[in-house]
């Protein structure tokens, strides 16, 4: 595994524990809203290193175009990773569409996260017995072991930026504390610039919303947070997958999330493991309402989200991946 660079989110993630070769590379490493850039061009003299037989590369930045010609120069069979989707690709230029043509076009086979990938592929005219899903997942036997009291109405993981909508998820809470009559605790996990502003908004609703602040956790600590959950909340503009859901579904935390993520219509169904709304106030006040005050409703959500989750694992995912490897070595035998 060659990563761009340590491991700057989750410090346990450093490779000491891994069964397998790890490397950090060094280079220019910048993080943009919805994205991130890499580009180190040392890479090339690390493959020279390695000698792999296979190279997997999981986007288009320019590390990552590094190693892919690598592949090419040394005739090595290349696949292609990807988590995007029609939605997240859709404001691309013609440059990027045209850099995803060229790497497409010398890639023996295709992984993508989701349904969603794989329309992405198709939408390029790849041949779909060349297209396989690794989907994104968690632990779901973890997250769903913790039983405890479900002290918090709502719970909100993930950056504190702009595109995740933290300030809409208060503003969500304090309406439907209102329209309830009762005060509701919504629960932050995560960190992120608009701390403060958050803070700000929550002092201002604090009398119909008990806001608290857990900080960023670790993957060890999440599971119960989620499990003293009883709704979660994804207001989203932008997200690929969104992994969070994921790890709701796996709590039994039903979901109301916007429709600018994978998850939907795959684990999040509307009405079925959740609610998909647009990103309307008074909508996701609707839907929280129904969830906190009809608890057969939330039960049968509850449940479905459990049941859900269960197609996503680390063994569907492994065996995607090694379906496409082991198709990208025998087209370089044949």
């Amino acid at each position: 595994m060659v990563y761009c660079a340590g491991a700057h989110i989750d410090p346990a993630q450093d490779g000491r524990s891994s069964r397998y070769q790890v490397h950090f590379l060094k280079g220019r490493y910048d993080i943009h809203d919805t994205r991130f850039s890499h580009a180190d061009p040392g890479v090339w003299r690390l493959l020279n290193s390695i000698q792999p037989d296979v190279i997997v590369t999981s986007g288009f930045i320019p590390t990552f175009l590094f190693a892919f010609a690598w592949a090419v120069m040394h005739r090595v069979p290349h696949v292609t990773m990807t988590d995007g989707t029609l939605e997240s690709e859709r404001s691309l230029s013609w440059k990027h569409r045209l850099v995803r043509r060229f790497v497409f076009s010398r890639s023996r086979s295709f992984v993508g996260a989701c349904q969603g990938s794989t329309d992405l592929y198709l939408s390029y005219g790849l041949p779909r017995e060349r297209i396989h899903v690794a989907a994104l997942c968690t632990d779901n036997a973890r997250f769903a072991s913790v039983q405890i009291p479900r002290n918090h109405d709502l719970l909100f993981s993930g950056r504190f930026v702009a595109h995740k909508n933290p300030l809409f998820a208060i503003a969500v809470a304090y309406q439907a504390a209102r329209r309830l009559g009762r005060r509701l605790s919504l629960r932050f996990v995560g960190r992120g610039d608009m701390e403060a502003d958050m803070r700000q908004l929550a002092h201002e609703v604090s009398e119909w919303v008990d806001v608290s602040f857990a900080g960023y956790l670790s993957q060890a600590e999440l599971p119960l947070e989620y499990a003293a959950s009883r709704v979660f909340l994804f207001p989203t503009s932008f997200d690929c997958w969104g992994v969070v859901a994921n790890e709701a579904c796996a709590a039994g935390v039903p979901c109301v999330v916007s429709p600018h993520t994978g998850v939907v219509d795959e684990l999040i169904q509307d009405g079925v493991t959740g609610f998909v709304c647009p990103l309307d106030e008074a909508l996701w006040v609707d839907r929280v309402v129904k969830l906190l005050s009809d608890d057969a409703l939330w039960q049968s959500m509850s449940h479905a989200a459990r049941h859900e989750v269960e197609r996503f694992t680390f063994a569907h995912a492994a065996q995607g991946l090694l379906t496409a490897l082991q198709q990208a070595v025998d087209q370089e035998v044949a």
